[in-house]
């Protein structure tokens, strides 16, 4: 029963990091096609950009929430 388990979760881990990989090759990509000079990333942006990531991750981690435990964070908050 592990190896199914652990199968299954090595299939979830390659996928999404094939994908975040693809994401960020064609966000990189639409960047620079639209600069006509390097673009000046300053520390702001990348704080904005850290937190907006780390909510993506938490609602993508959402996702993986039983419905029970879904309703019980809600009702302590």
């Amino acid at each position: 029963m592990k190896h199914v388990n652990l199968n299954w979760k090595a299939k979830a881990l390659i996928i999404g990091g094939l994908v975040g990989a693809l994401t960020g090759l064609g966000a990189t990509y639409v960047m620079v096609q639209r600069s006509e000079e390097p673009p000046e990333v300053g520390p702001a942006d990348g704080i904005k950009l850290g937190l907006l990531l780390l909510g993506l991750v938490r609602q993508i981690g959402d996702l993986g929430t039983p419905k029970e435990n879904k309703l019980e964070d809600k009702s302590s908050s």
